[in-house]
């Protein structure tokens, strides 16, 4: 089970980037897939969850409004669409699932001390900075 995160870069504050999950050895109609960031120095959070046999999204505060998960089951491939970021949305993004669980809230507020249960992409840096 692999999990390939790509798409990361350089942008302005306000503008957008796009991420990818390229996922194998398991295909996108069961286990939730999320992203995950994590800053210099800070935590590593939720940023969104998708339930991929359902389309069931789940969005804490920070994503709200401005971030969009998707999937693209015959490239069994999950997206984050990121739009008007901000230079604290600055991080390592990690794409991730959990055979496990079954619902994009499940994953997304699964406590980090069994993050270990969970199967993580290498991250992609994304950068804000004008």
């Amino acid at each position: 089970l692999q999990l390939q995160a790509s798409g990361g870069g350089l942008v302005q504050p306000g503008g957008s980037l796009r991420l990818s999950c390229a996922v194998s050895g398991f295909t996108l109609n069961r286990p939730p897939v999320g992203w995950f960031r994590q800053a210099p120095g800070k935590e590593r959070e939720a940023v969104s969850c998708l339930s991929t046999n359902n389309d069931i999204t789940y969005y804490p505060d920070l994503a709200k409004g401005r971030f969009a998960i998707s999937s693209d089951s015959a490239k069994n491939t999950v997206y984050l669409q990121m739009n008007n970021l901000r230079p604290e949305d600055a991080a390592v993004y990690y794409c991730a699932t959990d055979l496990g669980q079954s619902s994009s809230y499940a994953l997304c507020h699964k406590r980090p001390a069994n993050w270990g249960q969970m199967n993580w992409g290498q991250g992609t840096q994304v950068t804000v900075s004008s």
